[in-house]
């Protein structure tokens, strides 16, 4: 018989496995394959948030979609990108093996910094990737304040934001 030592951390990655398994179960059912399951489970485009020095740059994978499925809408300083993938297929009782391919209507919304400029926002659509800039609202600037004194009747000078 073999010795084998207890790792702690082997323990905690067969538990995330069994919750990760859990989870899958819940939300798709028996699977993406399953008859009478199609376009139940939700699609959510994956999305990616950089900063560079003067906007923000989010891209989106949209794959199979064109401009005209997407609608950006910015409101309130929240960003919402939505639209729809339709089917690529007729229900006309054929048979399929498996499908994986999502489709259905889709929202993802993003809180953005106070003073974003919404007309400054804008996007291109290229290859399956939504791309959108959005301008950093302008920094409060700094702005000197004179403080008189009537006790010495000297003039201070201070540094406000």
């Amino acid at each position: 018989m073999a010795l084998v030592r207890w790792d702690p951390a082997r323990e905690i990655d067969g538990l995330q496995s069994d919750m990760n398994r859990l989870f899958d179960t819940f939300f798709q059912g028996r699977g993406a394959g399953s008859p009478g399951r199609q376009g139940q489970q939700r699609w959510i485009p994956a999305m990616d948030l950089t900063e560079v020095e003067q906007e923000y740059v989010l891209r989106a994978d949209l794959p199979g979609l064109t401009s005209n499925d997407v609608e950006i809408e910015v409101k309130d300083d929240v960003l919402t990108i939505s639209g729809e993938r339709k089917s690529e297929h007729e229900d006309r009782g054929e048979g399929f093996y498996r499908m994986e391919r999502l489709f259905g209507r889709f929202s993802r919304s993003l809180d953005l910094p106070s003073g974003i400029d919404p007309d400054g926002v804008g996007a291109s659509f290229a290859n399956g990737v939504l791309e959108v800039r959005i301008p950093k609202p302008e920094q409060a600037k700094a702005k000197r304040v004179r403080i008189e004194s009537s006790d010495s009747g000297n003039v201070i000078e201070t540094q406000a934001a």
